[in-house]
């Protein structure tokens, strides 16, 4: 199997080889789709070009972050054209599958273009659920591709580089299935050098939770400034560094192994509290009251003195919360201008997802990804399931709502 992920230092040598040998699979989630979400988008993508290297050198290229319906911070600018690099360890992704940041790719193409466009689209008659794609119409003409009548290319947003960048060939797929669903179709139907899947959180995970799920997210290492200024934090207000948490990392994640129970964490209890859109479009959102009620017991069952938020509540919202729990110490992650300035939001939610991970305690809000990705992380590090998969109870729950770690696997 040839090799596609070219080093640093040879980078702009084989930068010409490469682009002759390797296909470039590139692909874009929904605007709507959330930070956390578009990290589960990119393991299904990455799976699935782990699996055509199986066959023939695939590359997948990482869609700059930008344009995320959450990230409405007006003091934080030019939340755009921004690399994985800022968030994550790419030499940790590249353990994993062969992958080129969005500027790379350009640098490795001998044209700036994008062969061949798919535009996955959900069936819009169906009874039954079964894997299969289809070219058809597109169902939305207003799938922010359009074509130039002058040049016969499509142009559209492109991550931002809508004025440098355009596409050859698009098309709409009718398409339900899984990732790997793809493969065939793209080792068979296509001979393109660079193909790009538009709407690619359509497609499913093959198989949620399995060996390569889980080699996948291991290696969606945070990048090391981020979980450096999380750990200075921690061991600055909440008492908790990796050698007393039991917590130390694996700069390698293939070497790194843990069971259920090796991490203690932090002397602090970890909340995720989500509010704002979710106050709307989730009936399982408890009040501040009722959230700090649970809070409070969970506090003293724990016998936990320290308290840290991960939240979206106004700032009016989390001083009520705090009043609430006026007995506690009560810590939220405050950044000043410079790191705002520089890792921007997707790089602050990162930031509270690493301290909350390492707490003694962790309980989050109900289908919540921002909440789920911390559960992970803390799977990952080797903490008890009862430690970690943990949700709040909406008030007409009182305090007695199901737990998913009181859950059991049958098979």
């Amino acid at each position: 199997m040839v090799q596609c992920t070219p080093t640093n230092t040879s980078f702009l040598i084989l930068a010409l080889n490469y682009s002759s040998v390797c296909v470039f699979l590139l692909y874009s989630v929904n605007y709507g789709e959330g930070f956390n979400l578009r990290r589960d988008v990119y393991m299904r993508m990455a799976t699935l070009v782990k699996s055509l290297n199986e066959d023939e050198p695939w590359l997948l290229v990482l869609p700059p972050w930008g344009r995320i319906y959450h990230w409405q911070s007006k003091d934080i600018k030019h939340q755009n054209k921004i690399p994985w690099s800022l968030f994550f360890d790419v030499a940790s992704l590249k353990r994993f599958v062969p992958v080129v940041e969005f500027h790379e790719f350009l640098a490795m193409s001998k044209e700036p273009v994008i062969e061949e466009v798919y535009y996955l689209q959900n069936y819009k008659d169906w009874k039954e659920w079964e894997e299969k794609m289809e070219f058809k119409p597109c169902n939305n003409e207003n799938h922010y591709y359009w074509k130039n009548v002058e040049t016969g290319f499509w142009e559209s947003w492109f991550f931002g580089y809508e004025d440098r960048v355009y596409a050859k060939k698009f098309q709409c797929v009718s398409y339900m299935g899984h990732a790997g669903f793809m493969k065939p179709f793209l080792l068979k139907n296509t001979t393109a050098r660079s193909v790009m899947i538009e709407r690619a959180e359509t497609a499913l995970h093959d198989r949620f939770g399995d060996t390569s799920y889980w080699e996948a997210r291991r290696s969606m290492v945070f990048a090391k400034e981020l979980r450096d200024i999380g750990d200075e934090f921690r061991a600055k207000y909440l008492d908790s560094n990796d050698d007393t948490d039991n917590t130390v990392l694996d700069e390698d994640w293939t070497k790194m192994k843990r069971k259920h129970g090796e991490a203690k964490g932090g002397p602090y209890l970890a909340v995720h509290l989500r509010r704002k859109d979710f106050l709307r479009t989730n009936h399982n959102v408890p009040s501040l009251k009722h959230a700090a009620k649970q809070i409070k017991h969970l506090m003293d069952k724990h016998d936990l003195s320290k308290l840290f938020v991960a939240t979206d509540a106004p700032k009016e919202e989390f001083e009520s919360f705090s009043e609430f729990l006026e007995e506690f110490e009560v810590f939220a992650f405050r950044p000043n201008a410079e790191v705002k300035k520089q890792y921007k939001e997707g790089g602050l939610a990162i930031i509270d997802q690493w301290i909350c991970a390492h707490a003694r305690f962790f309980i989050g809000t109900q289908e919540s990804t921002f909440s789920f990705r911390i559960q992970e992380e803390r799977e990952i590090l080797g903490f008890d399931t009862k430690m970690t998969f943990n949700r709040l109870c909406d008030d007409e729950e009182e305090m007695d709502c199901e737990q998913p770690s009181k859950w059991t696997i049958e098979y």
